[in-house]
C-alpha cells in the first residue's frame, strides 16, 4: 500500500454548482469515490490538497463538505475572486484553505501585477501560498522574476508544455516546487516525464510535490498506480517516499 500526500485532486460533488469552461463541464466525483478509486490500486491518501478547477469558478461552497470529509491532513486551494474581503478570506482559512490558484492555461486572464498583488495579500493576510497552472514554455524574463521574487509561489503539473524545462530547473534550484502531477495532460511522454522528473529531482530533492489530478479531467490518460511507478524509476525507490508524501506535507501543512 502506497501512502501518500496528494497534493491535487478535485472533489466535483453534484450538490453545489459548476461553471462551463472553454465548452466543458465534468463528470461529478466525490471523496467517496476519491477514495474508493484510490484504494483500488492499493494507494491510501493520508493528506493532500483538494483544488478548485475552472470549472468551479470562484464558487467556495463545495470546500466545507469536502474538507469535512476527507478528514485531518487535508487543506483546500481556491480560486479568489480579487473582490473578496479580507474577512471572508479569513473564513475561508478557518475552513481550510492554504492557497491561492491562478488557471492562466485555462482561459483566466491576470495580470503580474494582479497575481502578485493577490498573492502577497493573502499571504500577509493568513500566510497562504500561490499555485500557478501555466504553460512554462510561455514564460517571459518578468513572469519568471515574478515567481522567484514571490514567496510561496509553486507551479502545476510540471508546467504543462515542452520547452519549459530549463525554466524549472531554475525554479526548483531557487527551492519553488513543482508539482508531479498530471502525466496524461503533459506534453511530454512517459519517458521524457521521467527524465524531467529525474532532471529536477537533482537540482532540489525537496522541490518535487506528488499529485494524482483525480479524476484526471481533460487528460488523455486517467492517473494510475504506473505513475507512482514512473515517478519511483525515475529517482529510485529509496528516495520515492520524499516526493510521494514528504514534500507535500511540508509545503501544505505548515505555514
Amino acid at each position: 500500500m502506497y501512502k501518500v500526500f496528494d497534493s491535487h485532486f478535485h472533489i466535483i460533488d453534484p450538490a453545489y454548482p459548476l461553471v462551463v469552461n472553454q465548452g466543458f463541464t465534468p463528470d461529478y466525483y466525490t471523496v467517496e469515490q476519491y477514495r474508493a478509486e484510490l484504494a483500488g490500486m492499493g494507494v491510501e491518501a493520508v493528506g493532500g490538497a483538494v483544488v478548485s478547477g475552472s470549472f468551479q469558478g470562484y464558487d467556495q461552497s463545495y470546500f466545507a463538505g469536502a474538507l469535512s470529509k476527507l478528514g485531518e491532513g487535508f487543506v483546500g486551494v481556491t480560486q479568489l475572486d480579487p473582490e473578496t474581503s479580507d474577512e471572508e478570506i479569513l473564513k475561508l482559512d478557518e475552513l481550510g484553505i492554504r492557497a491561492i490558484r491562478f488557471n492562466l492555461f485555462r482561459g483566466l486572464s491576470a495580470t503580474l501585477e494582479e497575481i502578485e498583488e493577490q498573492g502577497r495579500r493573502v499571504r500577509e493576510l493568513c500566510g497562504w501560498k500561490t499555485e500557478l497552472y501555466l504553460d512554462a514554455s510561455k514564460m517571459d524574463d518578468d513572469f519568471v522574476a515574478l515567481v522567484l521574487r514571490m514567496p510561496g509561489v509553486s507551479i502545476d503539473h510540471l508546467g504543462m508544455r515542452k520547452g519549459g524545462a530549463d525554466v524549472l530547473k531554475r525554479f526548483v534550484a531557487a527551492g519553488v516546487p513543482v508539482r508531479v502531477t498530471g502525466f496524461g495532460r503533459i506534453d511530454y511522454t512517459r519517458e521524457e516525464a521521467a527524465k524531467l522528473v529525474a532532471e529536477l529531482y537533482a537540482e532540489n530533492p525537496k522541490a518535487l510535490i506528488f499529485g494524482s489530478d483525480l479524476p484526471s479531467t481533460r487528460a488523455s490518460k486517467r492517473f494510475g498506480v504506473d505513475d507512482i511507478e514512473l515517478i519511483e524509476a525515475a529517482v529510485g525507490a529509496d528516495h520515492a517516499q520524499g516526493i510521494l508524501y514528504d514534500n507535500g506535507a511540508a509545503w501544505y501543512l505548515n505555514k
